[in-house]
């Protein structure tokens, strides 16, 4: 669209909201707020809005000074919202600028020695295995025997000593459970003893086993492999058809390590 001298233009806007509305809610306190959601910055007064926590501008500085019509947010967001508590609110400006300016440079090393200076890593932890891959331990029968005799010595109705309301001893399941487990496990040790033998017998004959065919083994590989090698080690020994070249340095034509 092409604008000519015969259109209107459009009246420059002020810059800063001007209302005479003045909110009914009592004014807020400056030295109320602290240093770093206060700025006295003269021609940049702003506050942080107690009700929407939002930076807003403090007008009338030369008569009433209170907070600009704002929004909730930023005002080109999606859904702007007017914060109406907060808006056209007084303010008293009861701090002088020096005095606002110093207490927020001393307020700076306090934060600083608050925030961390390094941030670590969190160990990473193995996880846990499942319950389907946990292997149990075997129990030997050494073993239950020890927790059994350490069960006899507090428990009371192993000791006799616990009766019930007709004044008969009582039973104690745990210690008859571990008293069964320490007899069967007592009848299973030749057996298992047997077993763990013959495994270690199995191990160390299969390790002489290994030992003996490795010579072999190692003997049918280098066999296998030693007509690439003497065919690699004929033509490096071969010299180039011409003359050698003059500028470089001479090349050996003997091994550096004779062969043993």
């Amino acid at each position: 669209m092409t604008t000519t001298p015969a259109m209107p233009k459009a009246r420059k806007r002020r810059r800063k909201t001007r209302t005479k509305t003045v909110s009914h809610r009592p004014p807020i306190i400056a030295s109320d707020l602290k240093p770093n959601e206060l700025d006295l910055t003269p021609g940049k007064e702003h506050l942080v809005c107690p009700d929407c926590s939002t930076w807003v501008p403090i007008t009338g500085m030369l008569g009433t000074p209170k907070l600009v019509p704002h929004h909730t947010g930023r005002a080109k967001s999606a859904e702007p919202r007017r914060c109406t508590a907060g808006s056209n609110r007084r303010v008293t400006i009861d701090v002088e600028v020096e005095a606002w300016r110093t207490e927020l440079i001393e307020a700076v090393p306090t934060i600083a020695s608050r925030r961390a200076t390094k941030v670590l890593p969190k160990p990473r932890v193995k996880p846990a295995p499942a319950a389907s891959q946990i292997k149990p331990a075997p129990l030997s029968a050494e073993q239950v025997r020890r927790a059994f005799r350490q069960h006899q010595q507090q428990c009371l109705a192993c000791k006799g000593e616990a009766t019930g309301r007709d004044g008969q001893p009582l039973p104690c399941r745990d210690g008859e459970r571990l008293a069964v487990t320490f007899l069967r496990l007592l009848r299973q040790e030749p057996k298992r003893r047997t077993i763990r033998e013959f495994f270690a017998r199995e191990r160390r004959r299969f390790d002489r086993q290994y030992a003996a065919a490795a010579p072999a083994k190692r003997t049918s590989e280098w066999a296998a492999v030693l007509p690439a090698v003497q065919e690699a080690d004929t033509r490096r020994v071969q010299l180039p058809v011409g003359d050698a070249p003059s500028g470089g340095p001479s090349v050996p034509l003997e091994p550096l390590r004779p062969a043993r």
